[in-house]
């Protein structure tokens, strides 16, 4: 019975300053999202022009692969800005559960 109330007490406190190499791994994580927001923007500029070639020589199906590629990268872009937002929010739910 005591060691079933030794596992109940664990806890979880993460710092990754704990570990070498930490702020190597905070520097890949912030060059990585810029990498990303700078691909979004291009996917953005092609998915741009390819709905306003497809809609200007009436070509429906590159219209809409065009559109879909600007949907797509914005929801991109949205995503990796909200990453870390999303991130903390689903971990503190998680701490909340008894």
């Amino acid at each position: 019975m005591s060691s079933l109330l030794v596992v109940a007490n664990v806890s979880l406190n993460p710092t990754p300053s704990d570990l070498p190499g930490s702020g190597t791994l905070q520097t890949m994580a912030n060059g990585l999202a810029g990498w990303g927001l700078v691909l979004s923007l291009i996917a953005l500029v092609v998915g741009a022009a390819l709905w306003a070639l497809g809609a200007h020589s009436q070509n429906v199906h590159q219209s809409m692969a065009g559109r879909r590629a600007v949907l797509i990268s914005l929801g991109a872009a949205i995503v990796i800005g909200g990453a870390p937002v999303l991130i903390n929010f689903f971990f503190d739910a998680g701490r909340g559960l008894h």
